[in-house]
């Protein structure tokens, strides 16, 4: 049987679809940038509650998580009695997305800290990290039953975004729509949901944003030894 194909045209009518496209797909960028900047304008909530976890090595607050950085995304993976595979592996949807998270790197020049958090023991989170190749991407289990459902993550996935004013916490957006996190995971997309954002000059953010020069964040990760704008604040 032969595979479904693209139908062939002239170069000609091929560069006048390319443009539709084009004109649609600047259209769709533009709409994302507003999304963006948007969510740099959320106003935010303190955190009033003590949330605890347990990681690889023993226990950490909310706190803790940020690993001394400003902004701290974090993302509730379903791995739990009830899931498929229970215990030896976590959602496969969950996993599919942890599988497009970027390296790390580039998230900490910006100030950022992901994690992953689950109610599965360390012993069933550690494997299976293992297992999937995710042992650069912190994950802790959930300890403090709460955490679930004042977080709205009572069941499947989400991501929570959280802001560190000194010892205060504040969360500052929220995300579940299955469409979008499914479109997030490079380090672009994920900055786009931090209160901060890319902090590149010329971003459409509140007045008096922490913001560098677009030359300042073109290097490789492991070339960065200036913090960056928002963890000079």
């Amino acid at each position: 049987m032969d595979v479904a194909k693209p139908p062939v045209v002239s170069a000609s009518e091929w560069r006048l679809e390319l443009a539709r496209l084009s004109e649609r797909e600047e259209a769709v960028a533009a709409e994302l940038d507003a999304l963006a900047a948007a969510r740099k304008r959320m106003p935010m909530v303190r955190v009033e509650r003590d949330y605890h976890f347990e990681g690889p090595d023993g226990p950490r607050s909310l706190l803790d998580l940020f690993d001394g950085r400003s902004q701290l995304i974090l993302y509730r993976f379903f791995f739990e009695e009830g899931v498929g595979g229970w215990p030896d592996a976590g959602c496969v949807g969950c996993s599919s997305w942890a599988d497009g998270v970027a390296d790390l790197g580039l998230l900490h020049a910006h100030d950022v800290s992901f994690a992953m958090a689950s109610p599965a023991p360390q012993t069933a989170l550690t494997a299976y990290a293992e297992r999937m190749g995710w042992t650069d991407l912190p994950w802790y289990t959930i300890t403090t039953p709460e955490f679930v459902e004042d977080f709205d993550t009572t069941q499947w996935f989400s991501l929570n975004v959280f802001l560190r004013d000194g010892d205060e916490v504040y969360r500052t957006y929220f995300l579940q729509n299955g469409p979008m996190v499914s479109r997030i995971g490079s380090v672009s997309s994920l900055l786009d949901l931090t209160p901060y954002g890319g902090q590149i000059e010329g971003e459409d953010v509140p007045d008096d944003w922490p913001q560098a020069p677009f030359s300042f964040w073109m290097r490789r990760h492991d070339e960065y030894d200036e913090p960056a704008p928002s963890a000079r604040l």
